[in-house]
């Protein structure tokens, strides 16, 4: 049996995937936790074999778990969450997974196949493990600066996850045209195609480099390299016309900043 623990804050999620798991015939769910100081304390005494790990747990989130619970507990985690905007975080921390709700039932079969070859095969269980491990590593030591400088370096991010027909696909941040506020998600847009992030723009622009975006308006943000033009018009209204001759608007509060961007 595959000993399984499901960690979710939201009742009704942990409901949902533990239903589902009810009609896998090998797979045990030991316990339920809903914030991430009891996940630690079941992952350290329950020693699962697989976790379903939401990243915005209350206390910590999903990858404070991991690093609290000590690499020597560490069970094979997929990352269930609403947000796609920590995928990068989970691929490079090597998850088994990371699904977005609300999931589809193929997608979760897909997943809990691949979780049950890495569990039977014991080789491949501590290869995924050794891979999990060096990752989190990896992410603590990057998240521990010399300097204020390097910090801030850190903190950006260099590329998007983009979901696209069932699957994931990387968007390197120096490919991205521009964003637009799409009511509570944002859309990206790049080389003539438009995807959706679950983001607002206030937490967009915080994590984007000031050097290479530039806002330009409450509702849209700029790759500076992608300006071929500021354009005025009468009553003093502009816009920005970038290089694939797309028209946008610039709001009058960003429109010397912007300027000042580009010389």
């Amino acid at each position: 049996m595959i000993r399984t623990i499901v960690i979710d804050d939201e009742a009704l999620a942990r409901a949902g995937i533990c239903t589902r798991l009810a009609n896998e015939t090998d797979i045990d769910v030991i316990h339920e936790a809903g914030d991430g100081a009891e996940a630690v304390t079941l992952i350290r005494e329950l020693r699962p074999d697989l976790i379903f790990l939401d990243v915005e747990l209350p206390e910590f989130d999903g990858f404070s778990v991991l690093d609290r619970v000590g690499h020597e507990h560490l069970p094979l985690v997929i990352f269930v969450t609403a947000f796609d905007r920590y995928a990068v975080k989970a691929f490079e921390a090597h998850a088994i997974d990371y699904i977005l709700k609300p999931v589809s039932d193929t997608r979760f079969d897909e997943t809990l196949r691949r979780a049950r070859e890495l569990v039977l095969d014991e080789r491949g269980r501590e290869r995924a493990r050794g891979r999990l491990v060096d990752g989190l590593s990896s992410l603590a030591a990057a998240g521990t600066p010399d300097t204020a400088e390097k910090s801030a370096r850190r903190t950006l991010v260099q590329r998007f996850v983009i979901k696209d027909r069932g699957r994931y696909r990387f968007v390197k941040a120096d490919k991205i045209d521009w964003f637009g506020s799409a009511s509570n998600y944002v859309e990206l847009h790049s080389e003539g195609r438009a995807h959706l992030i679950r983001m607002t723009m206030s937490e967009l622009q915080g994590s984007l480099d000031e050097r290479q975006f530039a806002r330009i308006h409450r509702s849209t943000i700029v790759n500076i390299d992608r300006v071929r033009e500021v354009m005025s018009h009468p009553h003093g209204d502009y816009e920005v016309i970038l290089a694939d001759g797309t028209a946008l608007r610039l709001g009058r509060a960003y429109r010397e900043r912007l300027l000042g961007s580009v010389q």
